[in-house]
């Protein structure tokens, strides 16, 4: 896949990190990673002009049907172990704002989770604080775990027309119980009719939107 003309001035360390991420190079990402800090690239410079325009540009290629999900995924892992180098290095470098906290989950009677782990992935990899729940989780504890963690968002999926109505009763329990944040919904069977129908503040038909809808919700977009 040919990589868009950048906006940035990157080294040719950098640029195939930028690479790495693109093709979904997870064996390298790491490796170059070292390299481009042993080149004197600040972390920080890292995150914000080359893994984020990056996965950016792995985002709009899958919406021009240029990805696939196989590639999508491959580089959102690749772009997670990148991170997870970077990690302790950016709490030291950055004076970054705090990101909004996600508490994300399939909801109950649903055991299915590739979808919404992607979303988790992306979303962590966008910078957001992610509590994920994991699947078939009880409604109760979804709002809990939101309200306790003052959640910017609960993001739910379900893959199944019979668990999928239980999104209706997160949103209404959120809602009696006071939780003053956003719930964003997803997954196979989902629409955006069905949200609106159920009162959710977003949906997103994909993991690449996700992200676009959890920004938009809490006003980074």
């Amino acid at each position: 896949m040919e990589e868009k003309e950048s906006e940035f001035s990157r080294t040719s360390e950098e640029e195939q990190l930028y690479k790495d991420v693109l093709k979904g190079n997870k064996k390298t990402i790491v490796d170059h990673v070292k390299v481009c800090l042993a080149a004197s690239s600040r972390p920080q410079k890292l995150l914000d002009e080359v893994l984020l325009p990056a996965i950016n540009d792995v985002g709009a290629f899958f919406d021009q049907g240029r990805y696939f999900l196989p590639q999508l995924i491959a580089s959102a892992e690749s772009m997670k172990l990148a991170i997870e180098y970077l990690e302790p290095m950016l709490k030291e470098d950055s004076d970054k704002q705090d990101m909004p906290t996600v508490v994300i989950a399939t909801v109950a009677g649903d055991v299915h989770d590739i979808g919404k782990n992607l979303v988790a992935m992306m979303l962590k990899n966008y910078g957001f604080t992610v509590i994920d729940l994991g699947k078939d989780v009880d409604t109760e504890l979804i709002v809990k775990t939101a309200i306790e963690e003052n959640a910017k968002i609960i993001g739910l999926s379900a893959l199944m027309t019979t668990t999928m109505q239980e999104m209706r009763v997160v949103v209404k329990t959120a809602k009696e119980k006071g939780y003053t944040g956003k719930i964003m919904v997803g997954g196979a069977v989902v629409t955006q009719e069905f949200a609106d129908e159920i009162g959710a503040d977003g949906y997103s038909k994909d993991a690449a939107e996700a992200v676009k809808v959890a920004e938009k919700l809490c006003g980074l977009a």
